[in-house]
């Protein structure tokens, strides 16, 4: 694949709030994917901190009647009628990738490099970005559309409960994916310019 290819698809990737419970590629291919990108993006370290849930069908709506009942509980009346239009979008959804970032082991590196100690934890979550990013990418060249949340820590306690979530495992997204519905929202750029300098070229 050439770098070209590469960049196309990077291009091609957009936030897709409409989507459908359905896949155009089967759950096992889902699942290789998040594998494969669990195996190769880098950490700091080698240190392999993220963690990763995938929830499809009952499994990911049951998410979003979790999520939906704890902002219940916090949003004021008024305001609820908005926020419970936007988690139906979600929970209309064909699925949910959930990551997670190992606190002993982000521990563990913090104590075997104290050096960087204070280092660590931002370093951590620049993995879990990767991994993200990656993910919602690979899905999306497969022509599914998604989202990104981050309802945590509303939700963590609950979350934890109903899937038997490891307590070491500290919850940092959602992504919510299924068949794009019509097109994403126009994406504006500021200049190249103004984000980019280069050196000796």
């Amino acid at each position: 694949m050439s770098s070209k290819t590469f960049l196309d698809i990077l291009a091609k990737r957009r936030t897709h709030y409409q989507l459908a419970a359905i896949s155009p590629i089967p759950d096992a291919r889902i699942q290789e994917i998040i594998e494969k990108v669990i195996l190769n993006v880098p950490s700091a370290f080698n240190s392999q901190t993220v963690r990763v849930v995938l929830l499809v069908k009952d499994d990911h709506r049951k998410l979003w009647d979790i999520v939906t009942e704890e902002l219940k509980a916090v949003v004021p009346e008024d305001a609820f009628p908005a926020t419970e239009k936007k988690l139906k979008g979600f929970h209309a959804a064909y699925g949910t990738v959930l990551f997670f970032d190992h606190r002993h082991i982000i521990s563990e590196f913090q104590e075997k490099f104290s050096f960087y100690a204070d280092k660590i934890p931002g370093w951590a979550l620049q993995s879990n970005g990767m991994h993200q990013y990656a993910v919602w990418t690979a899905l999306d060249a497969e022509g599914l559309g998604a989202n990104l949340q981050h309802y945590n820590p509303l939700i963590d306690t609950k979350v934890a409960a109903q899937w038997n979530i490891p307590k070491d495992w500290e919850l940092s997204g959602q992504l919510v994916f299924g068949t794009p519905v019509g097109e994403p929202s126009k994406k504006t750029f500021t200049s190249v310019e103004e984000r980019f300098k280069s050196f000796g070229v």
